[in-house]
């Protein structure tokens, strides 16, 4: 767990970004984080904001820092959109043996079921929802790969959500990353974006567990 915190914090360090790779650790991060089951924990909201932000901070004599922002988006989009694809194959290849498989420390069981529970309530836009919900948008394309949804579909979805996500994200970072009151009051921007983005999964989580815990015999009898 400690070691899972200090990554946390490295990867929402602009300088530690920088130092380690700069943008292109960041395009690995997303792929990560969108095509492997074990990206789950990955910062990909809060890490999307700062990029946006190293990108406006970022003085370059020949490029202009417009053209700069789209260059990172394309390939970030690219990142997410690929990562999507391997969830989905790894998902329609292996579905059967991942809902047989014991649950480990970095593989719950109830991470696919929640996000199987999410795809069947949303249909297809919940592969663009998804993009916006920390752990449902590891888990949404190899669910979608799990059900057999349709290629041209999942695409459709998968190629949306990716570039409204990381669009919106980045851009935000980018326009406010210039303001110095955003760059002294990071670490609490991070927090607010953590926050706002697990909300709705710990609600759903929470609210599940109460549907499923029975009522005392007094409260029933009552």
């Amino acid at each position: 767990m400690q070691s899972l915190l200090e990554l946390f914090h490295s990867l929402t360090n602009p300088e530690w970004i920088m130092a380690h790779g700069g943008l292109y650790i960041v395009v690995f991060i997303i792929f990560a984080e969108t095509g492997l089951f074990a990206g789950f924990f990955l910062p990909g909201d809060s890490l999307l904001f700062i990029t946006g932000m190293i990108i406006a901070n970022t003085v370059s004599p020949d490029v202009a820092p417009v053209l700069n922002l789209l260059y990172w988006l394309v390939l970030i989009s690219a990142a997410a959109i690929i990562g999507n694809y391997v969830g989905y194959w790894f998902g329609k290849r292996s579905g059967e043996v991942l809902m047989k498989r014991k649950d480990s420390w970095l593989f719950k069981k109830k991470y696919l079921i929640q996000a199987k529970e999410f795809y069947e309530k949303k249909g297809g836009g919940a592969i663009m929802i998804a993009r916006f919900l920390p752990v449902v948008r590891t888990f949404a394309p190899i669910v979608a790969g799990m059900v057999n949804m349709d290629k041209k579909k999942f695409s459709l979805y998968n190629i949306l959500g990716a570039v409204i996500w990381a669009g919106s994200i980045v851009t935000a970072g980018f326009w406010l990353g210039k303001y110095d009151w955003v760059k002294e009051n990071l670490d609490k921007i991070i927090i607010g974006i953590v926050v706002i983005t697990t909300a709705p999964v710990l609600i759903k989580m929470i609210a599940g567990r109460k549907k499923k815990d029975p009522l005392p015999a007094d409260q029933i009898n009552s």
